[in-house]
Protein backbone atom coordinates (compact mmCIF):
# COMPACT_ATOMS: atom_id res chain seq x y z
CA UNK A 1 0.00 0.00 0.00
CA UNK A 2 1.53 3.33 -1.23
CA UNK A 3 0.86 6.50 0.62
CA UNK A 4 0.57 9.91 -1.04
CA UNK A 5 1.21 13.38 1.04
CA UNK A 6 1.10 16.76 -1.27
CA UNK A 7 1.90 20.02 0.66
CA UNK A 8 2.50 22.00 -2.34
CA UNK A 9 -0.31 24.00 -1.57
CA UNK A 10 -2.08 25.20 0.95
CA UNK A 11 -3.87 22.56 2.17
CA UNK A 12 -2.62 18.66 3.45
CA UNK A 13 -3.56 16.46 1.11
CA UNK A 14 -3.60 12.22 1.48
CA UNK A 15 -4.26 9.48 -0.38
CA UNK A 16 -4.03 5.66 0.64
CA UNK A 17 -5.50 3.36 -2.04
CA UNK A 18 -8.36 4.56 -2.98
CA UNK A 19 -9.37 6.96 -0.41
CA UNK A 20 -8.53 10.68 -0.49
CA UNK A 21 -8.42 13.68 2.12
CA UNK A 22 -7.74 17.22 2.23
CA UNK A 23 -7.54 18.85 5.35
CA UNK A 24 -7.34 23.03 5.54
CA UNK A 25 -5.05 24.14 8.18
CA UNK A 26 -2.94 26.99 9.57
CA UNK A 27 0.40 25.61 9.63
CA UNK A 28 1.34 22.52 7.69
CA UNK A 29 4.23 22.04 10.08
CA UNK A 30 2.51 21.90 12.99
CA UNK A 31 -0.49 19.50 11.82
CA UNK A 32 1.33 17.34 9.29
CA UNK A 33 2.06 14.21 11.37
CA UNK A 34 -1.08 14.34 13.43
CA UNK A 35 -3.18 14.75 10.44
CA UNK A 36 -1.18 11.75 8.51
CA UNK A 37 -1.26 9.48 11.26
CA UNK A 38 -5.75 10.66 11.82
CA UNK A 39 -6.11 9.89 8.01
CA UNK A 40 -4.02 6.39 8.68
CA UNK A 41 -5.99 5.19 11.57
CA UNK A 42 -9.55 6.42 9.81
CA UNK A 43 -8.22 4.49 7.13
CA UNK A 44 -7.57 1.54 9.43
CA UNK A 45 -4.05 1.24 8.30
CA UNK A 46 -0.84 0.18 10.07
CA UNK A 47 2.60 1.91 9.51
CA UNK A 48 3.92 -1.51 8.43
CA UNK A 49 0.56 -1.84 5.64
CA UNK A 50 2.75 0.61 3.51
CA UNK A 51 5.20 -0.57 0.73
CA UNK A 52 6.42 3.37 -0.42
CA UNK A 53 5.59 6.74 0.27
CA UNK A 54 4.92 8.95 -2.71
CA UNK A 55 5.18 12.82 -1.95
CA UNK A 56 4.60 15.90 -4.05
CA UNK A 57 7.82 17.51 -5.38
CA UNK A 58 6.28 20.82 -6.88
CA UNK A 59 6.18 23.37 -8.10
CA UNK A 60 4.19 24.93 -5.05
CA UNK A 61 4.79 26.81 -2.01
CA UNK A 62 8.41 26.45 -1.56
CA UNK A 63 8.47 25.98 2.56
CA UNK A 64 4.93 22.95 1.97
CA UNK A 65 7.21 21.03 -0.45
CA UNK A 66 10.50 20.94 1.95
CA UNK A 67 8.51 20.21 4.64
CA UNK A 68 6.75 17.63 2.98
CA UNK A 69 9.75 15.93 1.55
CA UNK A 70 11.02 16.01 5.46
CA UNK A 71 8.39 14.15 6.83
CA UNK A 72 8.08 11.27 3.77
CA UNK A 73 11.73 10.94 3.91
CA UNK A 74 11.99 10.67 7.47
CA UNK A 75 8.95 8.02 7.52
CA UNK A 76 10.65 6.05 4.72
CA UNK A 77 13.55 6.11 6.41
CA UNK A 78 12.05 4.64 9.77
CA UNK A 79 9.94 2.07 7.69
CA UNK A 80 13.07 0.74 5.00
CA UNK A 81 10.27 1.92 2.37
CA UNK A 82 11.36 3.78 -0.61
CA UNK A 83 10.22 7.44 -0.63
CA UNK A 84 9.05 8.31 -4.54
CA UNK A 85 8.71 11.93 -5.98
CA UNK A 86 6.02 12.97 -8.02
CA UNK A 87 5.79 16.55 -9.42
CA UNK A 88 1.91 18.49 -10.19
CA UNK A 89 2.83 17.82 -13.95
CA UNK A 90 3.56 13.94 -13.64
CA UNK A 91 -0.25 14.49 -11.92
CA UNK A 92 -1.83 15.95 -14.52
CA UNK A 93 -0.08 14.28 -17.69
CA UNK A 94 -1.21 10.99 -16.07
CA UNK A 95 -4.51 11.93 -16.82
CA UNK A 96 -3.88 14.02 -19.91
CA UNK A 97 -0.92 12.61 -21.49
CA UNK A 98 -0.90 15.13 -24.84
CA UNK A 99 -1.66 17.92 -22.95
CA UNK A 100 0.66 21.93 -22.30
CA UNK A 101 0.87 22.20 -18.49
CA UNK A 102 0.21 25.51 -17.03
CA UNK A 103 0.10 26.01 -13.52
CA UNK A 104 -0.67 30.11 -12.28
CA UNK A 105 2.13 30.73 -10.29
CA UNK A 106 0.45 33.24 -8.59
CA UNK A 107 3.41 35.50 -9.17
CA UNK A 108 2.27 37.39 -12.60
CA UNK A 109 3.62 34.04 -14.70
CA UNK A 110 3.21 30.34 -15.06
CA UNK A 111 4.80 26.73 -14.27
CA UNK A 112 5.18 25.27 -17.67
CA UNK A 113 5.33 21.91 -18.28
CA UNK A 114 4.01 19.06 -21.36
CA UNK A 115 5.48 15.71 -22.88
CA UNK A 116 8.57 16.73 -24.78
CA UNK A 117 8.76 20.40 -22.99
CA UNK A 118 10.52 20.57 -19.56
CA UNK A 119 9.37 21.70 -16.72
CA UNK A 120 10.22 26.36 -16.89
CA UNK A 121 9.02 29.33 -15.97
CA UNK A 122 6.87 31.21 -18.43
CA UNK A 123 4.98 35.02 -19.07
CA UNK A 124 1.63 35.02 -20.06
CA UNK A 125 2.84 36.24 -23.63
CA UNK A 126 4.97 32.98 -24.22
CA UNK A 127 2.74 30.78 -22.85
CA UNK A 128 -0.08 31.82 -25.09
CA UNK A 129 1.99 30.69 -28.23
CA UNK A 130 3.56 27.52 -26.93
CA UNK A 131 0.81 26.13 -25.84
CA UNK A 132 -1.17 26.03 -29.18
CA UNK A 133 1.90 23.38 -29.82
CA UNK A 134 -0.22 20.73 -27.84
CA UNK A 135 -4.36 19.96 -28.31
CA UNK A 136 -5.24 21.15 -25.21
CA UNK A 137 -3.94 22.79 -22.11
CA UNK A 138 -4.31 21.71 -18.17
CA UNK A 139 -3.71 23.28 -15.08
CA UNK A 140 -6.41 25.61 -14.40
CA UNK A 141 -8.04 23.09 -13.31
CA UNK A 142 -8.21 20.83 -10.29
CA UNK A 143 -5.62 17.86 -10.59
CA UNK A 144 -6.43 14.52 -9.32
CA UNK A 145 -4.09 13.50 -6.65
CA UNK A 146 -5.80 9.59 -6.23
CA UNK A 147 -3.15 9.36 -10.33
CA UNK A 148 -0.10 9.51 -7.53
CA UNK A 149 -0.41 5.84 -6.52
CA UNK A 150 -0.47 5.10 -10.16
CA UNK A 151 2.79 7.28 -10.73
CA UNK A 152 4.48 6.01 -7.77
CA UNK A 153 3.72 2.13 -8.53
CA UNK A 154 5.24 2.65 -12.16
CA UNK A 155 8.82 4.20 -11.31
CA UNK A 156 8.65 1.66 -8.41
CA UNK A 157 7.70 -0.82 -11.26
CA UNK A 158 10.53 0.51 -13.66
CA UNK A 159 13.30 1.22 -11.26
CA UNK A 160 13.03 4.94 -11.53
CA UNK A 161 13.24 5.45 -7.31
CA UNK A 162 15.99 8.12 -7.09
CA UNK A 163 16.49 10.78 -4.36
CA UNK A 164 13.59 12.83 -3.71
CA UNK A 165 14.25 16.69 -4.46
CA UNK A 166 12.30 19.49 -4.65
CA UNK A 167 11.18 21.00 -7.55
CA UNK A 168 12.06 24.48 -7.87
CA UNK A 169 11.47 26.60 -11.10
CA UNK A 170 13.18 29.56 -9.85
CA UNK A 171 14.84 31.07 -6.46
CA UNK A 172 12.58 31.69 -3.58
CA UNK A 173 11.43 35.12 -2.33
CA UNK A 174 14.27 34.91 0.07
CA UNK A 175 16.82 34.67 -2.51
CA UNK A 176 15.46 37.02 -4.93
CA UNK A 177 15.43 39.81 -2.30
CA UNK A 178 17.71 39.20 -0.26
CA UNK A 179 20.89 41.97 0.50
CA UNK A 180 24.41 41.66 -0.37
Amino acid sequence: MILIINTSGGNLEFVLGNNHKSVAVEKQSVALAAECEKFMNENNAKWSDLTAIGVVVGPGSFTGIRLGIAYAKGLAMGLNIPVVGISLFDLYLAETPDAFVAIDSGRGDFFVAANGLEPQVMDIDTLETKQMEWPRTVGHRPYDLKFATQIAEQKIAAGHVEPVVPMYLRPSYAEENKKC
